[in-house]
């Protein structure tokens, strides 16, 4: 007997490194090609995007004399030059729509999303005379499309021409106007969408740098007003990023506010994007889990067995390890390919198949389908399935360790276990009922 288990036990070590060498390479090939991965998502989908408000600045050009040396001789002439001064928004009404649209690429789901964003923007010419005024509208990520751009002053459209990573219009503007510059576009982006009160602080968003709020700059924004609109819950609202004064769950998502009368800070608006079950870590985490089940597994399959007088050969034991095995290997493969949840539910078919017809032909029918297969079936399908439910799994698994223990002592109280491990005795029944 102490020979049997002595075998038992090397085959549940040997098949325990082989769940380790699996699990390791499932998170190899997980989060070895997951910044590759998401570069190639942001390439032909976008990046994380940040807007920014537009700068609004009025110019006017001056006649100056300045001395030049020419062929040796100094001379005077005049020369025009153009000033630039930046006009404080007064007042801003900003609108995101956000449709969640997730991206699958190996082993990762993305959070990939698309926005239509619209501002409104009231500024006032602070001065007595008519002047020309430039707007720049900067784009929140330089990897990104942008569809329907417009620029519209008091909701007249504005010839609008691209620089860089900004669109720019030009007009005029009477003494003392106050006017609504309009700013939309549609885009799509990855990740978190965040609105930013300064230029600065949103190319640092863009570039991965700093997106924790530290070296951001004070910003002030006057009588503002966000409202973005989603069609999905569970996102996130991201450490040093301000939280909305109002939110309210609709039929298909959430509409969240922040208004503001006079807000100086350096926190961004920021939202996270929900994110989606992983396969990747989530058949990685099942496999390193693997050992647990299998160990469940084989004590109660070794006590059944044994108090109906069938007990198996270690060879037995090492094709049930196998048929274990082929799930989380199957699962780990599958998941590039199709649904987590089919492949889960696939491989959990496929291990149970071979551990019934294997123990029909070792044992009976009885006891392949009903100790064998629902044994199979809670540990190491129902505890597998637990690690879906983020924050539960350990949870599971202690219940179902304890509820075991109860129903394995019992099984085997009457038991006596000298007459069960004594080699002289090892011919009499050891498992009275």
């Amino acid at each position: 007997m102490l020979k049997r288990i002595g075998a038992i036990i090397a085959i549940f070590v040997c098949t325990a490194l082989a769940w380790a060498i699996l699990g390791s390479t499932v998170f190899y090939r997980t989060y070895n090609a997951e910044s590759g991965l998401s570069g190639r998502v942001a390439s032909t989908w976008g990046a994380p995007q940040a807007q920014a408000p537009p700068a609004i600045a009025r110019e006017w050009q001056e006649e100056k004399t300045v001395e030049v040396e020419e062929k040796g001789k100094k001379t005077t002439r005049m020369e025009k030059q153009t000033h630039s001064e930046p006009v404080k928004i007064d007042a801003s009404r900003v609108a995101a729509t956000l449709h969640i649209d997730y991206r699958q690429k190996g082993l990762l789901w993305f959070s990939t999303y698309k926005v239509d964003f619209d501002g409104a923007y009231t500024f006032q010419n602070p001065t007595s005379r008519e002047e020309e005024f430039v707007f720049q509208l900067p784009f929140p990520a330089q990897q990104a499309v942008y569809d329907n751009v417009q620029l519209l002053l008091d909701d007249k459209p504005l010839a609008v021409t691209f620089s860089g990573s900004q669109a720019l219009a030009r007009t005029r503007l009477a003494a003392g106007a106050k006017s609504v510059l309009h700013a939309a576009y549609r885009s799509q982006g990855l990740d978190n969408w965040r609105y930013t009160f300064s230029r600065a602080n949103a190319e640092r968003s863009t570039a991965h740098e700093n997106a924790d709020g530290d070296g951001k700059e004070i910003s002030q924004a006057r009588d503002f007003h966000l409202l973005v609109k989603t069609d999905f819950s569970g996102f996130d609202f991201p450490d040093n990023s301000l939280s909305p004064t109002e939110k309210r769950q609709t039929a298909n998502g959430w509409e969240l506010e922040w208004n503001y009368q006079s807000l100086v800070s350096g926190f961004d608006i920021a939202l996270k994007m929900p994110q989606k079950l992983q396969p990747g870590p989530l058949a990685g985490r099942i496999s390193y889990f693997g050992p647990v089940s299998l160990f469940f597994f084989f004590f109660l399959v070794f006590i059944l067995s044994a108090l109906r007088g069938d007990d198996l050969h270690p060879m037995n034991y090492f094709f049930l390890a196998c048929a274990f095995f082929a799930f989380h290997l199957l699962l780990a493969y599958l998941a590039d390919h199709i649904s987590i949840h089919l492949a889960f539910v696939i491989s959990s078919v496929v291990s149970i198949a071979l551990v019934v017809s294997y123990l029909r032909l070792v044992v009976d029918l009885r006891f392949a389908v009903v100790d064998a297969g629902l044994t199979q079936l809670i540990y190491l399908v129902l505890f597998s399935y637990a690690f879906f439910f983020e924050g539960f799994t350990g949870l599971a698994v202690t219940i179902g360790a304890i509820l075991t223990l109860f129903v394995v002592m019992q099984m085997t109280g009457r038991i006596r276990w000298e007459e069960k491990f004594s080699p002289s005795l090892a011919h009499k029944s050891a498992f009275p009922v």
